[in-house]
């Protein structure tokens, strides 16, 4: 006998009626008297009868009611009981590091989901540059990270994340650049510039120019971005950076002129090859797959 003829029977001697129990177990009403007709032909009995427009259940239809409860009882209690058991397997500490980007949404969905189906999870958010974030990824301090290209990720698992970030430079609302919409690579010649520290960001600034880092005013570097905004502010120099990480441009007087010739990258997310990962971690990394890995 199977479960779902159980269930189906329980449910027209819940209601007494084969049109309303059709309506809750979302089936039509021949399908079921069928189903209902093949259950008693399985059991050599009749379960209902007919009184005033209602079915009433027979003698054999008691019986199999109160066992049926039980067995549609111990079922559900069994199914509740693997849910919990998954949820406490699922009970850790996730440590995520993370750039300053527009993907911190993705990773802010991601976790949304994850936290809703295992609430006993706990997380930590470390933010921080691409060398920062990576040197705790390879000292074991964080588990996974999303970390902006270019980078060099010879020694990680990666997947690509689907949202692009955008190069641009930030200047002062106040600075004679603010009146253009973007920024080519003849105009940038003698602005004072900041940028990035890390070598990937020099090799992609010059593949942008054309020539050598060297040529351009870099007057200083920087790791996040949010002490630099003043100093953008005040003119002191303009700032190579990606659109995403510009939440406060508005607010501190600042615009940002993406680079003509455009230029995107990706961000990443990370996790150390040969590194064995928790089922916590696990289970995150492969939510990630699911999303956003290419099929």
């Amino acid at each position: 006998m199977e479960l779902r003829l159980l269930r189906y029977f329980w449910t027209v001697a819940d209601t007494g009626n084969v049109s309303k129990a059709a309506e809750q177990l979302h089936i039509t009403q021949p399908t079921l008297s069928r189903q209902i007709k093949e259950l008693e032909t399985e059991l050599g009995s009749p379960l209902f009868t007919r009184e005033k427009n209602r079915l009433e259940l027979t003698e054999a239809g008691l019986f199999l009611k109160s066992r049926a409860e039980e067995i549609l009882d111990l079922t559900q209690a069994t199914q509740q009981a693997f849910v919990d058991r998954r949820r406490q397997l699922f009970s850790g500490h996730i440590r995520i590091g993370c750039v300053e980007a527009d993907n911190s949404d993705t990773m802010a969905m991601m976790l949304e989901e994850f936290i809703r189906d295992y609430p006993e999870v706990k997380f930590t958010v470390l933010t921080g540059t691409s060398d920062y974030i990576t040197d705790h990824l390879d000292k074991g301090l964080v588990d996974m990270a999303i970390l902006l290209e270019p980078i060099n990720t010879d020694k990680y698992h990666t997947l690509t994340l689907p949202r692009t970030e955008k190069w641009g430079l930030l200047v002062s609302q106040d600075s004679f650049l603010a009146q253009k919409e973007s920024i080519t690579p003849d105009e940038l010649g003698g602005v004072p510039l900041m940028m990035g520290a890390r070598s990937e960001i020099s090799t992609l600034l010059s593949s942008w120019t054309g020539s050598s880092v060297d040529n351009l005013n870099v007057i200083g570097y920087f790791n996040l971005h949010y002490n630099i905004l003043p100093l953008v502010e005040r003119q002191i120099a303009a700032a190579l950076v990606i659109e995403g990480a510009t939440i406060d441009s508005n607010v501190r007087k600042l615009k940002f002129l993406p680079l003509n010739p455009e230029v995107k990258t990706n961000c990443v997310l990370a996790w150390r090859k040969n590194r064995v990962l928790s089922p916590v971690v696990s289970e995150l990394v492969k939510r990630f797959k699911q999303a956003f890995e290419e099929k």
